[in-house]
């Protein structure tokens, strides 16, 4: 967030923080005279300053600009929000991500999401860097939305223990070349790293968006709680409450999500009443409707909050379902950007009326089969008065139904050009199915590229089950 709109960035790396350090922010907001903050759509915390004391603002001793992220500074995105609670790739683990996060030792100019397919709540492709799982236990797909390139996949899987010195490498060398191609050559060349060749590209299928608030059930004996405000301002005060519980409950985790609201998970099941005690007497609302939670807006904008209040408020007076579509209200175009299966556009009033009451107007697209990861926006309608909003968003959502179901391959979808496929040959194990490549080598082994698989040493074995070189056999990969 630019502070020339008073809002102040607080970077929380991968949405994910103590109740110790949730504390010690409340604690911070109130000393500057706050009493609500906001969550941002990359897990991290906004100050709301134009809403602080005067004076404390001007006292050097009470305003600590580097307790805030720069303006270049972008958080880290990533989907440990969901483990144990929503769909997940089999190896992936709550630990996984937190060491992923650990080794992350820079501040990220980019934008860096690390995602599983298979969850929903967490964009997969928002960011720049994009690090999605694959079915490979502990590797990961890259694709790359970098400033002023085409969209692409990196032409490699990348080990789970290199993500941090991958994407800082990334983040220092990308300015000096001109392609993914020579990005990995580059890279290459400075790093070595544990890649493993592509076998088969990303296939991402669609699910209908979770439910992510109240008090559910995790595993045997624990529950999870998910807690939203429609009005994305959180009152402090009751947050410090919730923090103080977390720490004598011995939660050490609270999660934030894109969707301007968080999640505990691991609440113990002797300490479930006790919770649902202290919500009700807060006055907490644990149970919003579907309808409510499936917007993205932008924070503090009162304009895109009372039109959500005025749609949502349309959709239930008519029954309508919205179950497993999600919305975005935004007045900057771009679509690259975007996350939800609906959004709407909030267009500009034209200069020379600008002094004038005008009605503005709004423009409605659509998702590729309302997936949003299929990265591509279809205008459904444009210049579309605010009153007309809710008939065309009902006809929208008969389409949505009506196709359910139906959806077209995900590769095929997100085809802009026609792709090369190249014949490589490798060598696989038999035995785990590990590749060796040479044009890649064996970083593990400290193999460099280049080197054949007939001119490896006698005593190569394989780097995941040690199983001997005669153990290899050729094969043909087809790369996309």
């Amino acid at each position: 967030m630019k502070k020339e709109d008073s809002l102040y960035r607080i970077d929380v790396k991968g949405g994910v923080l103590s109740p110790i350090e949730l504390q010690r922010i409340i604690e911070y907001g109130q000393e500057l005279g706050l009493e609500t903050f906001h969550f941002g759509s990359r897990q991290d915390i906004i100050f709301p300053l134009k809403d602080c004391e005067g004076s404390l603002i001007t006292e050097k001793d009470a305003f600590e600009s580097s307790f805030f992220a720069s303006e270049m500074q972008q958080n880290i995105s990533c989907s440990y929000v969901s483990i144990d609670i929503f769909n997940a790739t089999v190896w992936l683990r709550g630990t996984t991500y937190l060491y992923i996060l650990e080794d992350f030792r820079y501040k990220p100019n980019l934008k860096i999401n690390i995602t599983d397919p298979k969850q929903q709540i967490v964009s997969l492709f928002s960011g720049d860097l994009n690090f999605i799982a694959s079915s490979n236990e502990d590797y990961w797909y890259l694709f790359l939305k970098l400033p002023g390139w085409e969209e692409t996949y990196y032409p490699v899987l990348i080990y789970t223990w290199d993500i941090a010195k991958v994407a800082e490498a990334i983040e220092n060398g990308y300015k000096k070349v001109s392609d993914v191609g020579e990005l990995f050559q580059f890279l290459n060349e400075t790093l070595d790293a544990n890649n493993r060749v592509i076998e088969k590209p990303l296939k991402v299928d669609f699910n209908p968006f979770p439910y992510y608030e109240g008090m559910n059930k995790m595993g045997v004996n624990q529950y999870w709680l998910g807690l939203y405000w429609r009005n994305n301002q959180y009152d402090l005060k009751f947050l410090k409450t919730l923090c103080e519980f977390c720490i004598e409950h011995r939660i050490g985790k609270i999660c934030l999500t894109p969707w301007k609201s968080f999640i505990i998970k691991g609440v113990p099941k002797e300490s479930k009443l006790a919770l649902e005690k202290l919500l009700g007497q807060s006055g907490i609302n644990v149970r919003h409707s579907a309808l409510e939670l499936n917007w993205h807006l932008p924070v503090n904008n009162e304009k895109a909050l009372d039109l959500k209040k005025f749609l949502v408020m349309n959709f239930d007076q008519n029954d309508i379902s919205t179950y497993g579509l999600t919305f975005g209200i935004t007045a900057s175009r771009n679509q690259k950007r975007y996350f939800t299966s609906i959004m709407i556009e909030q267009n500009k009033i034209p200069e020379a009326v600008k002094d004038f009451v005008v009605r503005p107007t709004y423009n409605v697209l659509h998702a590729r089969n309302f997936n949003s990861n299929t990265r591509r926006y279809i205008v459904y309608a444009q210049d579309i008065d605010q009153m007309d909003l809710p008939g065309l968003l009902l006809e929208l959502t008969k389409t949505y139904f009506q196709n359910l179901g139906a959806v077209e391959d995900e590769q095929n979808i997100n085809s802009n050009a026609k792709k090369e496929v190249l014949d490589i040959e490798v060598y696989q194990c038999k035995d785990c199915q590990t590749i060796y490549d040479p044009s890649i080598g064996d970083g593990y082994s400290s193999v460099p590229p280049g080197i054949n698989f007939i001119d490896l040493p006698e005593d190569y074995c394989c780097s995941l089950c040690e199983s001997s070189k005669d153990n290899f056999k050729k094969i043909t990969l087809e790369v996309v």
